[in-house]
């Protein structure tokens, strides 16, 4: 049994249109961490923002030829990504991005309007290193290469867990990403109208099995304890507590039969059993429907 945090109940935008457990409300604005935008600054730049993809209008400041030089937007979101990775979402401001990049954090508002606009930009980003499945390979095949992939980068950077709930994932790389996932569940063979809940199926899994494992390497990772370590230490003091050992000994001979020396064996174990499972189940739907072979 391992011991690792879980997943909200909240809902979050998958690719496709489809839906994952995960984040809550938007973000909200850090107090005093970052400046406002310029007096003069256009009355619409500081009205709600739907998406950083949906609001085509350039960021407030109207004086483009006084930006910065050497910075531009693709500058910006690598050292967002960057410090997301290594500070984690709640430390990320303007401010810790301003000086990541050596310039002003009034610099910034030349490229983007809010805080929000480079949470998108950087959620889009690394969407990209997801690998893309191999061409002309049986469908089942390029879904757990696509899944696996998913599970990767949720693990890699763990703080797009809750922006993927937060923002729409409407970005360039998203909708390659979610052109790919249409594409393999078009080729299941299933009817149309169970295509959306086959899609929801695999990469709501997905989402909750790499934000789990994310936070738990994570949670490791603080206590300089390795994840079998703490496993062993978390087991250790169940199995201390006589009211708690009865329920983790009931449950022996199932770990025993999961197989895995390590955490990470048991874990990579339990996701391709698990997607095999759901690979399984969307089969049987499109043969019980009469539905030709993918």
């Amino acid at each position: 049994m391992e011991s690792e945090p879980g997943t909200g109940s909240d809902r979050a935008n998958t690719p496709g249109g489809g839906t994952a457990p995960g984040a809550g409300a938007a973000s909200a604005p850090e107090s005093g961490a970052d400046p406002a935008p310029a007096p003069g600054a256009d009355a619409a730049s500081s009205a709600p923002r739907t998406s950083v993809w949906l609001d085509r209008r350039t960021p407030s400041r109207s004086r483009r030829t006084e930006s910065p030089a050497g910075l531009d937007r693709d500058r910006i979101t690598g050292a967002s990504v960057r410090l997301l990775d290594a500070d984690g979402l709640a430390k990320f401001s303007m401010r810790r991005l301003a000086a990541e990049l050596d310039v002003t954090a009034m610099s910034l508002y030349w490229y983007v309007d809010t805080k929000d606009d480079l949470l998108e930009l950087a959620l889009d980003a690394v969407y990209a290193e997801i690998t893309p499945p191999r061409d002309g390979a049986p469908w089942q095949d390029r879904l757990r290469e696509l899944a696996r992939s998913y599970r990767e980068l949720l693990v890699r950077h763990i703080w797009i867990s809750p922006l993927a709930g937060t923002f729409l994932n409407i970005g360039p790389n998203s909708m390659l990403f979610s052109y790919a996932v249409q594409d393999i569940v078009r080729a299941t063979g299933l009817p149309l109208e169970r295509q959306t809940g086959a899609l929801s199926a695999v990469f709501q899994f997905v989402y909750g099995f790499g934000t789990v494992e994310g936070h738990f390497k994570a949670r490791c990772d603080a206590t300089g304890l390795t994840q079998d370590a703490y496993h062993r230490q978390a087991m250790g003091t169940i199995r201390a507590q006589p009211h708690l050992r009865k329920i983790v000994e009931s449950s022996d001979d199932l770990m025993a039969a999961r197989g895995g020396e390590t955490v990470e064996e048991m874990r990579e174990r339990d996701f391709g059993y698990a997607l095999d499972i759901v690979i399984a189940g969307i089969e049987a739907v499109r043969d019980r429907s009469g539905a030709p072979a993918g």
